[in-house]
């Protein structure tokens, strides 16, 4: 190589140094900026992978990022008291949207909108007292508690496990019933299974004795839970409450036998247990959660009001994938009809909204 040639190579990669040196860094969105609509979503103490409640609420925070240009992030909650300190770090920052997701972060969710008015904040399974009372002087028009009847989406899974049995044994794994969504869950199963068989034998199982931290975070108790269910006979296990309840339906698939998800299609998450899931009970959880921040952005451009207080999502029963022809006709019929029956009001659960105190 020239001298020459060489020279002008190393000006052209000095050249070429500088220009990245003074090119101008990767701006941060600037949220309290009018024209930036910034969402942001704080977990519970679950992880925003649990192929279960926070990713599909996540989901839904994505199709806002897809259809409405939203900059969004996430925050997972390690520690309970870290609660008030995550949601104000997106409030502080000028987010314009703020979803919580679970019942534990419901008086953090209060006193953020207290203390943000001009924050849209959507509370996932969080139900809100203060819209029900007589007292005007507590209401939160930025707050809206994205609510389900769970127990409906129970019921409707119990009444299929209670057709499908083939040993008259069925079982639930779940998480604390201290939440009374995972409680309705629950008690909506075993509500649906006696509905068909009176006489059924029915084990179900709750995570109480740990903490909160950890009635969610354990596959390995769902699991041998659901394993000792199967070993008592139980040839359909229903599995709710995020990971652990993820364990039971897992394990329960691999044993060969019937298991059956929660809060979204489970088909879709746990290809582990996709060839025995025979259903999952659905929380309609991501388009509940975009159209709550779509009323958000719609608010606060003024094409709207946001429906504060409590909202109602949907519930239903995914489809039966693998195991559709093991399906008798008749058993999807009856489903069916039961379904229909429960949405026009004419089936009642029997559950009430929260666990009785003893």
């Amino acid at each position: 190589m020239s001298r020459a040639l060489h020279k002008c190579l190393i000006l052209v990669l000095v050249a070429a140094w500088v220009l990245a040196a003074c090119a101008p860094a990767a701006q941060t969105p600037n949220c309290a900026r009018p024209e930036t609509f910034c969402v942001g979503l704080v977990t519970d103490v679950g992880k925003i992978d649990d192929k279960s409640f926070n990713q599909s609420t996540w989901e839904g925070v994505k199709q806002a990022e897809k259809e409405l240009g939203a900059i969004v992030k996430y925050i997972e909650t390690i520690d309970a008291k870290d609660y008030d300190k995550n949601i104000a770090s997106f409030a502080d920052e000028g987010y314009d949207v703020i979803v919580t997701v679970g019942f534990g972060l419901g008086e953090a969710t209060i006193a953020a909108a207290q203390k943000y008015p001009q924050t849209y904040f959507i509370g996932v399974d969080q139900f809100q007292a203060w819209a029900v009372d007589d007292d005007k002087g507590n209401d939160l028009p930025n707050l809206a508690g994205l609510i389900f009847p769970e127990d409906q989406a129970g019921f409707l899974v119990g009444a299929l496990a209670a057709m499908m049995t083939k040993t008259g044994k069925i079982g639930g794994v779940f998480g604390t019933d201290a939440v009374p969504p995972v409680w309705r869950f629950g008690e909506g199963y075993r509500a649906g299974a006696k509905y068909i068989n009176p006489n059924i034998e029915i084990f179900i199982v709750y995570h109480n004795d740990v903490g909160f931290d950890k009635t969610f975070t354990d596959p390995e108790w769902g699991a041998a839970t659901a394993n000792s269910m199967v070993d008592k006979g139980a040839d359909v296990i229903f599995g709710g409450g995020g990971k652990t309840g993820n364990g039971a339906v897992i394990a329960t698939a691999q044993r060969g036998q019937y298991a059956i998800g929660v809060d979204t299609d489970q088909y879709y998450t746990l290809p582990e247990a996709a060839p025995r899931l025979l259903t999952s009970a659905m929380k309609l959880l991501t388009p509940g959660t975009f159209e709550l921040i779509k009323a958000a952005k719609d608010a606060q451009q003024g094409r709207g009001t946001f429906p504060a207080g409590n909202y109602l999502g949907k519930v239903g029963y995914a489809p039966f994938h693998d195991l559709d022809k093991e399906v008798p006709a008749e058993v999807k019929a009856k489903m069916e009809s039961i379904y229909q029956m429960i949405l026009d009001g004419t089936l009642q659960t029997g559950v009430p909204p929260a666990k009785p105190s003893s």
